[in-house]
Parts: C-alpha cells; structure tokens; sequence
C-alpha cells in the first residue's frame, strides 16, 4: 500500500496546473515544467489540491502511484522554490571558476575540465571550492551535481576529491611502514 501516492499535493499561490491526458504541465515564478504520466493514474486538479487515485490494487499500479505522486510533487516545488544542489572541492590545488555559461575544473588533471550546463540549470561559483547547482527541474540538477562530482569523487586516504555538502567519506587507513 503506497503511503506516498495518497498524500494530496497541495498547489502555492502562483502555480498553475494543467492536466490533458495525464500530460501534466506546471507553470510557476521560477518557470515550466511539462511531463506525461502513465495512462492508467487518474490526476485530479480541484480547488489547489492535487490527488492522484490507482485503479486497482495490482502491483504494477501499486509501484508507479507513488512516483507519479512523487514526480508531481517535485515539479510542483520546482517551479515555486526551485532545487539546490552544493559541491565542495577538497584538495590542495583544487579549484572551480566561471567562464560564461562553462563551469572550469583544476581538479589535479593536467588540462582544466570543462562542463557545460544543459537548459534551466545555473551553476554558481560563490568562492573558488564551493559549486552550487540551481535549477527547477530536481532530476537535472541531481544528474549535474552526480557528474560533477564523478570528474574527481572522493578518495578514502586523503579524502580529496569533489563531494556532496555535508557528505561524509570514510577513510581508511594508509600503509603501515616497516
């Protein structure tokens, strides 16, 4: 039983919502939003609440309610507050800048690492070790920071590398010498 897929989406002021069948598009302050859904979830707009209702109870129908919920649930909150995503760089020499749009990496490889943003993501470089990813779409902004940080992850000995805020990396201990 989805617990997830029951919960109602309640819709802020500025969002509006469109459903035609179970094309759902979203519009808000921070932009659009536009996804289709499984044909057999039922979509229900009234009175600034979402509802999303299963036709039966078989376990295909069962697994994809609560992502449409899910899923709805994020553009929602995408087009009103937007999603962040913040990388820190750790490491002697290690360092991020802007150049236009393109985010530049010095990350200990012998050529600077160039990354560009695809639509409807910022990268922002507040100081020359912090990253961070804006956007209003979460799967995107999520999908950037996981190849960011993929360029140079973490090490477990030194723990150099680009990770999450707030992530912990395990280390492990070196070689004992004789």
């Amino acid at each position: 039983m989805s617990r997830v897929g029951k919960k109602p989406i309640e819709i802020p002021a500025g969002v509006t919502v469109t459903n035609e069948n179970n094309h759902v598009t979203v519009k808000g302050p921070k932009g659009e939003l536009s996804r289709t859904f499984n044909k057999d979830m039922q979509i229900n707009i009234e009175d600034n609440v979402i509802t999303i209702v299963r036709p039966t109870e078989s376990k295909d129908h069962r697994t994809i309610h609560g992502t449409t919920r899910a899923l709805l649930s994020n553009m929602v909150e995408g087009v009103s507050k937007g999603f962040e995503r913040s990388l820190d760089l750790i490491g002697v020499g290690y360092r991020a800048a802007k150049q236009g749009k393109k985010l530049v990496l010095n990350v200990g490889y012998s050529h600077p690492v160039e990354i560009e943003p695809e639509e409807g993501v910022e990268i922002e470089v507040p100081s020359n070790t912090k990253i961070v990813i804006k956007g209003t779409d979460k799967e995107r902004v999520g999908a950037l920071a996981a190849n960011i940080r993929g360029v140079r992850p973490p090490e477990p000995y030194k723990g150099k590398g680009i990770r999450y805020e707030g992530e912990f990396v395990r280390r492990k201990e070196g070689k004992t010498g004789k």
